[in-house]
């Protein structure tokens, strides 16, 4: 009996243990991968309001307990040969990481420097040592919820020079921490029959993925990254059908694809992909290591949905079965959770079967309904505002975050290098409908720097294209010369009525049209920011406080010549807002840092206004009948401050 005691008292002791399973499975079951967020070519163009902490809640209440975020770590740097990261990436990466603790969602964050077009580079492993000690270094305090991933699908290199590398990179991490799970995989782009290939790893807490994508004739059909595009393939079902196979491309019949083609018979069963799964489960039996799948999905567009939800059904069970966790690829995206064509809104646009057949749980669903903005909204104050997505045409340097003397926050908007009809643009996911603040006299305002004189740029709106043939998008803007504002240096105030802009004309298919009247402010698409007369080589414009107000109360604060020098912030200069607890319940306490009275405004995640009123120094106000989300403090001169309500 007090050996039946002891034996128990040291199973609840390992199991206890955060890295200890009597299986060795995962520390989480099953998540998605949130792309398009930190996959930007560098810190500065990382579009951080595109998710937030109410992301990370929707995903939780799916049912999921892990988020795998892709980072284009390597461009986070300053690059050779130090590969210092950007302090701007660890400002955003962190809030990701409290949000993750804070909810108890597992987060892997995945190095995905990774280009499928060439192959990984023989010497990355000086790369991966020294952006991994760098990330060790600042999240080895961290709790257990956050781990590293070495590298996403490297290919092209040998399975034994990859595992040197690998190694490598593992001892690095733990000559500073200990104690948080790397996740390591295979050459060959993760498969599964490259498991075997690795070396037996001595670390105790490492995390072995794969990634699934089979019978890739079904999974990747449209997919244009591939050699040769498949784009020309659609239709192709799951399991296989003879009556239901579309024709091959003659383009493809010589190449693999068309190999793959002829052997859809046999490779396109329920029994085929659980044989290839099986291959990770051998590896798991026999080495006796946690094994997770870290991305399997079908490609959206030329799919049939539920042949692809069937596919989803199958791998995700027989993965469950077999005790292997999860990450689907993705979230939002081709691959994602959302329905074909839809705006990807998560109270409207889920794909129900899809959820269904991952096993997820359904939240609530209803029909988006666009209605008119009465309040306006910010559309760059220190970040894009909510629901704004990158879709500039450029090829010189936009930096969403430059900190070349603001004057408004901590950062502005620094645009230079752009050759002709290049331009910064900002999508509205979805369209918004302007056409009461066009009657209501409201404007675009914002603040602008430039230090070359005689130059110029285009603002404009654009609607969105209907399916109509004869149909354009539409521009709707004005031309920004010496005339509205002198280029010497110095912020100006901009202040212009969306009444007063003119029609610009249209441009599709190569096809100019003249303006014809026909521009949709119940439509508006997105707005952008273009080079329309000349280059802007060498010279650089600046941009602060963008937004959609009937109010012209902007001011000038910093009325200094930029002295052209780089890296200054004033933001420590300038009045602060604060503002607690947050996330907020019933109360949120306001504070200034200066003894003076101030007009406070309030928006929320969609722009809009919710509150107004004067601020002497500090005040307290009741916000217990607000909707949950996120909100937005403005006071003119001290920035903009977020914070969130909600209920526990």
């Amino acid at each position: 009996m007090k050996m039946l005691k002891a034996v128990v008292l040291i199973l609840a002791i390992a199991l206890a243990s955060p890295h200890f399973t009597i299986a060795q499975q995962a520390p989480f079951s099953r998540g998605v991968n949130l792309t398009g967020w930190f996959q930007s070519g560098s810190a500065r163009q990382i579009q951080f309001s595109r998710y937030s902490r109410i992301d990370f809640e929707n995903i939780k209440s799916l049912g999921c307990d892990v988020i795998r975020l892709p980072i284009n770590l390597h461009f986070m740097t300053n690059g050779q040969p130090d590969y210092r990261i950007d302090p701007l990436f660890f400002e955003f990466l962190d809030q990701a990481v409290n949000w993750a603790e804070e909810l108890n969602l597992w987060l892997i964050l995945d190095n995905h420097t990774f280009d499928p077009a060439a192959n990984t580079d023989p010497d990355i492993g000086q790369v991966l040592e020294k952006v991994w000690l760098q990330m060790a270094q600042h999240y080895e305090d961290r709790s257990q919820y956050i781990l590293y991933e070495v590298l996403n699908e490297p290919h092209g290199i040998s399975d034994a020079l990859w595992n040197t590398i690998q190694l490598g990179v593992i001892n690095k991490i733990r000559s500073v921490d200990t104690r948080h799970t790397i996740v390591v995989g295979p050459a060959g782009w993760n498969s599964y029959n490259n498991l075997a290939n690795l070396p037996r790893y001595t670390d105790p807490n490492l995390l072995y993925t794969f990634h699934f994508y089979d019978p890739f004739l079904f999974t990747h059909q449209g997919a244009t990254w591939v050699d040769p595009s498949m784009a020309p393939l659609a239709g192709v079902p799951f399991p296989y059908r003879a009556d239901s196979m579309p024709a091959l491309p003659a383009s493809l019949s010589t190449t693999w694809v068309g190999d793959n083609y002829r052997s859809y018979p046999a490779d396109g069963t329920v029994q085929k992909v659980k044989q290839l799964i099986d291959i990770a489960v051998r590896f798991k039996a026999e080495r006796n290591v946690p094994v997770f799948c870290g991305e399997f999905g079908v490609y959206i567009p030329n799919s049939h949905n539920n042949h692809r939800v069937y596919w989803y059904e199958v791998v995700r069970k027989y993965l469950e079965e077999k005790q292997i966790a999860w990450t689907s690829w993705d979230y939002h995206g081709g691959f994602g959770l959302f329905k074909a064509g839809s705006n990807g809104l998560f109270q409207h646009d889920l794909n129900v079967p899809l959820l269904q057949s991952m096993g997820l749980n359904i939240p609530d669903q209803t029909d988006y309904k666009q209605v008119p903005d009465s309040t306006g909204s910010v559309i760059y104050a220190d970040w894009p505002g909510n629901q704004l997505f990158e879709s500039s045409y450029n090829s010189g340097t936009i930096d969403y975050y430059s900190t070349d003397s603001p004057n408004n926050g901590k950062y502005c908007l620094k645009w230079t290098g752009a050759t002709q009809y290049n331009s910064i643009g900002l999508d509205y996911v979805p369209d918004r409908d302007f056409s009461e603040l066009v009657k209501n006299n409201f404007a675009l305002d914002m603040m602008v720097r430039g230090d070359t004189p005689g130059l110029s740029f285009q603002i404009r709106f654009m609607d969105s294209k209907t399916p109509e043939a004869t149909d354009y998008p539409w521009r709707m803007g004005i031309t920004i010369n010496d005339q509205q504002i002198p280029c010497d240096r110095k912020w100006h105030h901009l202040y212009i009525p969306l009444s007063q802009l003119a029609e610009l004309g249209g441009w599709y298919n190569n096809i100019w049209q003249n303006p014809q009247g026909k521009f949709d402010w119940k439509a508006v698409d997105r707005i952008e920011f273009v080079a329309e007369n000349g280059p802007l080589g060498t010279s650089r414009f600046w941009f602060d406080n963008i937004q959609i107000t009937d109010q012209d109360t902007a001011q000038i604060f910093d009325t200094s010549v930029f002295n052209g020098q780089t890296g200054v912030p004033i933001a420590a200069e300038l009045p602060t807002i604060q503002a607690w607890p947050n996330p907020s319940v019933d109360l949120i306490n306001i504070e200034i840092s200066d003894n003076q009275s101030v007009n406070c405004i309030i928006s929320d995640s969609q722009g809009r206004v919710v509150y107004t009123g004067n601020l002497f120094r500090r005040a307290g106000l009741d916000v217990s009948g607000w909707a949950d989300g996120y909100y937005f403090i403005r006071i003119p001169g001290y920035g903009v401050k977020r914070f969130c309500k909600k209920k526990f």
